[in-house]
């Protein structure tokens, strides 16, 4: 899959290929090879702003109205570095990240600060090719569940399946996307978890994030007593 193939299944309209896909060029991939367009640090700087436009616009529409140091603290976690790396990976943008070969080996391609400034590139990407509203439609996709989880106090049932099996710090859980079907802008995403190999739960969900939540839920039914 390319990141061409990702808009499309998403329904996001693209014009302008080059721009976008310099959102994904590393600086230390323009170091190594020659590549006209250069790296991705303007448009990260692009995506910046519009992450924090759009943030403090949906926090502000949450009703009941939130108090103006809440949406602050909110719009300051949402787009945190954690927070956009966790993005990037519930989506594997990072397999569209060009990196030279030493940061590749030293691990690049998975550190949260280049995930997270790979995805402000391309948000900003998506903003300058196709405006405002096709960056807010797109950022409804991959963060407006993140918006929509207003109580701070609450986690959801991957957070409650990692604690579970972290008692065991010998388990791994791996979450394996089963089949996409339906048309791009509606698609139905099913996903397995799976905890040292073994299925434990399975799930649907219009994106991969819930339907990685919803196999997670399945997955605690069978494991504790909810």
């Amino acid at each position: 899959m390319s990141v061409f193939d990702f808009l499309d299944l998403h329904g996001i309209p693209y014009t302008d290929k080059e721009l976008i896909s310099q959102a994904f060029v590393h600086s230390s991939y323009v170091n190594e090879h020659k590549t006209p367009n250069g790296n991705n640090e303007r448009l990260e700087f692009m995506g910046d702003a519009v992450l924090q436009v759009y943030s403090a616009q949906r926090l502000f529409e949450i009703q009941p109205a939130l108090p103006e140091g809440l949406m602050s603290t909110r719009r300051s976690n949402l787009v945190s570095e954690k927070a956009l790396a966790q993005i990037v990976r519930e989506n594997d943008l990072n397999d569209f990240l060009l990196l030279g070969a030493g940061e590749e080996k030293t691990g690049g391609r998975t550190r949260d600060s280049i995930m997270a400034d790979m995805f402000e590139a391309f948000i900003g990407a998506i903003y300058l090719d196709q405006g405002q509203e096709t960056a807010f439609s797109l950022l409804d996709d991959l963060m407006g569940e993140h918006i929509r989880e207003t109580d701070e106090s609450t986690y959801d049932y991957k957070t409650r399946l990692q604690e579970y099996v972290q008692a065991d710090s010998r388990k791994s859980i791996v979450y394996e996307t089963i089949s996409v079907e339906g048309p791009n802008n509606n698609p139905e995403f099913e996903v397995a978890v799976k905890i040292d190999g073994l299925t434990y739960g399975y799930g649907k969900g219009s994106s991969k994030k819930q339907a990685q939540k919803n196999a997670a839920k399945d997955a605690l039914r069978k494991l504790v007593q909810l």
